[in-house]
């Protein structure tokens, strides 16, 4: 089984920090989501497209998040998502953002880690369902082992 460790660069903007130029702690967040977006459109599953199909959802819910070190106005960073665990109506990831040098784009530092729990949640009447037979094949081809 190869598992995939997804990466995804991004900028922080002016609208991702507080007012002293940091990135507001609740942001970090919101690029974890945008990472595990990306990482599912890159094992070919689009979340509107089972949302039609499906008639599927996934919901946070739950996060332990650690914050390392802060970053700020125009910083360019990387999360690196990798799937956990796949089963019955759960999925959970390993997250893990980090700083990059804005010459080179490697990495320098750690920022935050976090492991997120997600359910699998029927979008007629929101209530938790079991991932799809069509969808989890293609989850534990890229689970981490």
């Amino acid at each position: 089984m190869s598992h995939l460790v997804h990466c995804f660069k991004m900028r922080v903007y002016y609208e991702d920090t507080d007012h002293g130029r940091r990135v507001y702690y609740a942001n970090y967040l919101k690029f974890m989501e945008r990472a595990r977006t990306e990482y599912l459109r890159d094992c070919g599953l689009e979340l509107d497209v089972l949302d039609a199909t499906e008639h599927v959802q996934f919901a946070v819910t739950g996060v332990d998040i650690r914050y390392l070190q802060g970053a700020g106005f125009n910083d360019l960073l990387e999360v690196e998502s990798t799937l956990s665990m796949a089963q019955g109506a759960r999925l959970a990831f390993r997250q893990v953002i980090y700083l990059l040098d804005r010459k080179t784009a490697e990495r320098t530092s750690q920022l935050t880690s976090a492991d997120v729990q997600l359910a699998c949640l029927n979008s007629g009447n929101h209530r938790p369902c079991r991932i799809p037979e069509s969808v989890m094949p293609v989850l534990k081809i890229h689970q981490s082992d």
